[in-house]
This record gives structure tokens, sequence and C-alpha cells, in this order.
């Protein structure tokens, strides 16, 4: 039996739609009859030793009091010592440059292949997470994902635009296979839109706080949604302490505090029940560099579109991956609050056209974006790098 090495420096399990991703991957190799060990960082409550869907998973210890960077490098470490004292992989699989240049330059010392799957880049994202970073500081982490992505003897993402942006950097797009994220049946389906008798509607919004996701343009569109339809918008998510309070500043100045509920990120297995009691799903990506040239693959659009609701989304190459304008989805101008407002009071003011529009997406998502459809991608990439 093949045996891999799947590392990802992302809690699992956890809300995070990293952590359902890793979940999905991983049963998708381990059913394919490989063995599978898994390497993530701990939380500091999770055991240190698991058995997750078939999987080996060791987690290693992180200090808290240290910064990200910090612990991202003492992360690698723990994983290069892995290595060393376990040097008989066929396959080592890792999804970030933290360990992946150390994998990669020690992929002929150990005699496995090093397959990068990349879902975002740090030299891109970090600045939203820790506007202060400094400049000098990104460009030595995108030398780091530059050496790391030559080094690697395959690359796996998640939409074209991000296979578009890593060929860019001097790659041969053969090199890299796109593979959309996913949902499961079992876990999303089709369900009727409620009834909007006497009650107010709700605009869900479930993801991360990161500044790229365009969670201020909604609350810029909201008084101008308020103005002809009384709603109510929940927001579920992840998010730092800054962003938490600039998302309550921007909600508070405009006297929003009555429409809007913004609550934690609840566990993957209950992202389902807020769904199906929701009216309309948001997804309003931001026109920045993250999603407009890095690109992704939002785990959120697929599952709102599999639980059949209404969605409005932002009109920009990743989203129209997954839908199709005004058959599965309206979009809107990327940070445009007033075309955002437009389009969900069109579906507020018309109840047939919801329900054509999430049926049609419910079928697109449940036939064309499903988990085992991403496992099979997966496996493929897995039987070339071993030859078999």
């Amino acid at each position: 039996m093949k045996r891999v090495l799947y590392t990802a420096f992302d809690i699992v399990p956890s809300p995070k739609g990293a952590s359902t991703h890793i979940l999905h991957n991983i049963r998708g190799l381990v059913n394919s009859q490989l063995d599978v060990q898994l390497l993530t960082p701990n939380d500091g409550l999770l055991p240190a030793q698991d058995t997750i869907d078939g999987a080996r998973l060791t987690r290693i210890p992180q200090d808290f009091s240290q910064t990200f960077l910090a612990r991202a490098v003492h992360f690698g470490k723990a994983v290069l010592a892995h290595l060393a004292l376990h040097p008989n992989y066929d396959v080592v699989h890792y999804r970030s440059i933290w360990d992946g240049l150390a994998v990669a330059q020690n992929k002929k010392r150990y005699g496995y292949k090093a397959l990068f799957e990349v879902n975002g880049l740090p030299s891109i994202e970090l600045k939203y997470h820790y506007p202060g970073i400094d400049s000098s500081l990104l460009t030595k982490i995108k030398e780091q994902e530059m050496a790391t992505l030559h080094l690697s003897d395959a690359i796996v993402c998640p939409s074209n635009v991000t296979r578009d942006y890593i060929a860019s950097l001097g790659l041969s797009p053969r090199r890299v296979t796109v593979i959309p994220n996913g949902v499961s049946p079992s876990d999303f389906c089709s369900s009727p839109l409620p009834s909007r008798a006497g009650r107010v509607p709700v605009l869900l919004y479930i993801g991360t706080l990161a500044d790229w996701q365009g969670l201020d343009v909604v609350i810029k569109a909201l008084p101008r949604i308020l103005e002809q339809q009384a709603v109510r918008l929940h927001i579920v998510g992840r998010g730092r302490s800054r962003q938490r309070k600039l998302l309550s500043k921007q909600i508070r100045k405009l006297g929003l505090e009555g429409s809007v509920i913004v609550q934690p990120a609840v566990p993957h297995h209950q992202v389902a029940a807020l769904i199906a009691e929701s009216d309309i799903c948001l997804a309003p990506l931001g026109l920045n560099d993250r999603n407009v040239t890095q690109g992704a693959c939002p785990i959120k659009v697929l599952e709102y579109m599999a639980s059949s609701r209404p969605l409005v989304a932002s009109n920009m190459p990743i989203v129209r991956e997954l839908v199709r304008e005004d058959q599965d989805a309206l979009l809107f101008s990327p940070n445009d609050p007033a075309d955002l407002a437009r389009q969900v009071l069109a579906l507020l003011n018309d109840y047939d056209l919801s329900k054509r529009l999430s049926e049609s997406a419910a079928e697109r998502a449940l036939t064309q974006f499903t988990w085992h459809a991403a496992q099979k991608k997966l496996v493929k990439v897995y039987k070339k790098l071993l030859g078999d």
C-alpha cells in the first residue's frame, strides 16, 4: 500500500472551509487504498494523536504567544523532523509554503513525489489579515512561493483563475490540475424556499470576515434595501478581533444594529440548517487581488446552491466558474452597494424568480460540483505521480 503524508497548517476539524476541503480529500485518498498520515497544528484542545476518516492524524503543538509567522515556521520544522524519522512516504502532499518548500527541497533525499495544493498564497492574502505587514517580508514570501511551485512534481488548485496566476509565474499550465471544491449531497440537499408571508426575510452570509470577502459592501447596501423592504441580515463567520470591531463599527455608523445579527462560526454540520432558514444567500466578494488575480473557489457558493437558495454574488470570474448568470444566480457589479441592493430587491419582489434560480442552482451544484467528483480528480493526479 502506497504511503501518503498530507500536511496542512489548518486546524482539523474546524468550521473553516479549509477543514472541510481537507477532510474530503482525505476520504478520497483513503477510499483509494492509500495509507494516509495527516499532520496539522493543534489548537490546544484536540488530542495530539487521532484517527479521522481512516487516516492517522498527528497534531503539532503551537505556542499561541508567538506570531502567526513564528508558528508557521515552527510547523514547517516539525514536518521536516517527521520526514527525517519516517523517510518512506511515496507522496508528500502540502497546502502551504511554510512546510512545502522544505518538503520539495528534500524530495530526492527521501524519495517521495511532492504535490502542492494551492488554495491561497500568503504573499497575496497575508496583508488582508495583517495590514501592517512589511512589504519586504511579502517579497521574500513570494520568492519562497516561486521556489516551492517550481520544485513541486505536481500542483493542484481550485479554479481556472488560480491556474492562470500560477502559469503567469513561469510554470506550464499543463503542470497544474484544476479541481474545484464541492458539496456532499448527504450534507446539503435542496429544500423548499420558506414562505415570505407574515415574516421578515433573512439575508445570509456565511464565511470568514476577511477583508477580501466584501462584507462592507453588504453593510452599505442594507439601508437601500431597508428603504423598500424589511429584512434581517445574518452574518455567521470567523474573524480576527480587528475584523469584528471594524464590522461592528460599520453597522453602528449606519444605525443598522436592529437589522443585523453577527455570530461566530458554527460547526460545519450546522451550516445546512442555517441556510435552510434563509431567504437569500450572499457572496459579496470584493474586487481585489485575492479574488481577481490569485483566484479561489468559494465553498459557500456551492453550499448555498446545493441547498436551493437564491444567490446574489459578485460578478467576477471565480464566481462565473460556478454559476451561470441569471440562470443559477443574480450577479452584481463588485464593490457596488447600489447594484447589490438592486439584485437583492429583485429577488425579494419576485418569488417565482427566486424559486427558478434556486432550483437551477441546486441541480447544477449537486450534479457538477460534488466532493466525490473532486476526489476522483485528485486520485487521478496521484495515480499519475505514482506511475499507476
